[in-house]
């Protein structure tokens, strides 16, 4: 009969003290309090929520002194203007990143698929300045097939060794070009796990294994290729033995449960959300005699960074925390760009062509120089950019990620495909005038509202083109493409130039491989061109060359029928932007 880890140490506690060992009868049992506090996804926000939360951190380490260890799951390096300004503007200067974790006095950390985005010379950096091991087990350099990363670290409290293995997804390929990763490629967590958990325990010896992964819980969440799952956390704690706890990130979902193990035992896997509005903590009770750990228990909470601060935990004052930094960043936001003569709402585009989308395709048109068709997506849920000067920070509201902008070659018929999928993903299918148009389901917060069941950055529409979009037809034969926008025909079998961000392109959301029908390996040879800096820089430079900007509405495209689309619109509006009320006429 095969024991499991926790019967096994039951088995031999009892064995010896059956055999009244002198070890055992000369030396006590100690009951041991362990504690790990994990962060994750916090995407740059590290003037504002760190600080939060490192008041309750200091609070835990003066409670328990000498028990406590903090990790993060990864994506701290982009998302936020404080990121951004250490990433690309002062590259000369400590990464503030890596000053405020190393104040925070980290103890592991596990790299990022969006750490990943900003090229070699920012993560690099940024790794040299930690003063705790950024892991990657499975982040493998292609000449020697040695970690390009520390593979796993070993942290001892109270005599307890615990060995940290971190890995990242694998799906790096289908989000981020190539030159931002040359040199490295990415195994599979599955097969990495099983191949390091045996050698940290040869090695090491253990009395503790934990999994700090970047990668979401939900295998069916994500991409799934041949060659690569993005969300294998819970695969892992169910394939490979070994493990203790599973800490990890990546799919911004607040998320706690017991995964049973290979040998019939079961494990805890926690994450937080992301930006810092949670945290998780894993108390950890151990029974020891001697060198030997009789029994080991753990208990996860996460914990609201909001509750933690109303209850007087997050007290922080944030000139303490890199004033000068902090005047720097503050300095680079408030730089003007350039004038709205009227505000957009990036709310508009779920129901239809709007200002704030069009900017964008107007833009990406005009510095890919050559594409005929544009495809974007609300890259946030409800930013604003008001009328009037605009600034560095509203630049980051207008784009959130740092995506080049890729100029591809497509067909006519792949075009179609590809936008069949986005509004497949976007839209209900209506049978009757009283059902929703949008595909709305139940967020986490619940059950209490509705919102949108897939992500928002998939919702793509095009420019230079003229369609509709049937919300009472099927999935795959809702849009039908009329003509270009100036006029011309539309041809399924022509190939056509379209700019697009290099998330899109590398395959990201899968648009373009299950949607347009183009094999993940071929789409390289489709980018005909690419930009040598990230969109947002691009934009600013051209908004800065224009001075004002007057947004339009291109009104290219429309849902339809006609008969049913504007009331259902306004309904599911009232649902999505409940302040709004009914005042909204589509």
């Amino acid at each position: 009969m095969k024991l499991t880890k926790s019967q096994l140490l039951a088995a031999l506690a009892a064995i010896a003290m059956t055999l009244n060992l002198t070890s055992c009868s000369t030396q006590p049992t100690e009951n041991l309090h362990l504690r790990i506090l994990h962060t994750s996804d916090v995407h740059g926000h590290v003037l504002d929520s760190l600080p939060r939360l490192g008041q309750y951190v200091a609070q835990c380490r003066a409670e328990m002194p000498g028990a406590v260890i903090l990790t993060d799951g990864g994506d701290v390096l982009q998302g936020h203007p404080a990121a951004y300004y250490y990433n690309f503007v002062d590259t000369l200067a400590p990464h503030i990143v890596a000053q405020t974790m190393n104040r925070m006095a980290y103890g592991v950390a596990v790299i990022g698929n969006h750490d990943i985005e900003t090229g070699h010379p920012v993560y690099d950096r940024w790794v040299s300045q930690c003063n705790f091991p950024v892991l990657g087990a499975n982040v493998v350099r292609e000449t020697s097939g040695q970690p390009y990363l520390t593979p796993y670290y070993i942290i001892e409290r109270q005599g307890v060794r615990i060995a940290f293995l971190g890995l990242l997804t694998p799906a790096i390929p289908n989000w981020v070009p190539r030159n931002l990763w040359t040199g490295m490629h990415f195994d599979d967590m599955v097969a990495a796990a099983k191949h390091w958990v045996p050698i940290i325990q040869e090695r090491e010896h253990p009395h503790l294994i934990v999994g700090l992964f970047h990668s979401g819980i939900d295998e069916e969440g994500g991409i799934q290729t041949d060659d690569y799952c993005e969300n294998e956390a819970r695969m892992v704690a169910q394939q490979v033995s070994g493990l203790d706890l599973v800490l990890y990130g990546h799919d911004h979902r607040r998320h706690m449960e017991r995964v049973a193990t290979p040998d019939g035992d079961s494990i805890l896997c926690i994450g937080p959300t992301s930006t810092g509005a949670n945290i998780c903590q894993v108390d950890i009770r151990l029974q020891r005699r001697g060198e030997r750990i009789l029994s080991v228990s753990t208990e996860g909470r996460i914990l609201d960074a909001g509750e933690l601060q109303q209850a007087g935990t997050c007290e922080v004052n944030p000139d303490d925390w890199f004033p000068r930094e902090r005047d720097a960043v503050a300095a680079y936001m408030k730089e003007d760009v350039g004038v709205f003569e009227a505000a957009v709402h990036e709310r508009d585009a779920f129901f239809g062509p709007s200002a704030f989308i069009d900017l964008i395709h107007d833009l990406q048109l005009e510095i890919s120089q050559g594409a005929e068709i544009s495809f974007a997506a609300p890259l946030s849920f409800d930013a604003t950019i008001a009328a009037g000067m605009t600034h560095i920070s509203d630049m980051f509201a207008l784009y959130k990620y740092e995506n080049l902008l890729y100029t591809m070659r497509l067909t006519g018929r792949e075009i179609l495909g590809f936008l069949e999928m986005s509004y497949d993903l976007w839209t209900a299918t209506m049978h009757s005038p009283d059902d929703h148009i949008l595909l709305l389901d139940s967020v986490l917060d619940g059950g209490r509202r509705l919102g949108l069941k897939n992500m928002a950055f998939n919702f793509d529409s095009a420019a230079g083109i003229c369609y509709t979009v049937d919300a009472s037809k099927p999935d795959g034969q809702k849009v039908t493409i009329l003509s270009m926008e100036d006029g011309r025909p539309f041809d399924l079998d022509r190939e056509y130039l379209v700019a697009t961000n290099s998330y899109r392109g590398n395959g990201g959301g899968e648009l373009l491989t299950r949607g347009a029908g183009i094999p993940l390996a071929e789409l390289p040879s489709r980018v005909v061109a690419s930009t040598d800096h990230d969109l947002r820089y691009h934009l600013i430079q051209r908004i800065r060359q224009k001075g004002r900007i007057r947004p339009r509405t291109r009104h290219n495209w429309r849902f339809i029928p006609d008969d049913w689309a504007p009331a259902a619109l306004q309904r599911d509006r009232a649902i999505l932007f409940p302040s709004e009320g009914t005042a909204w006429q589509h």
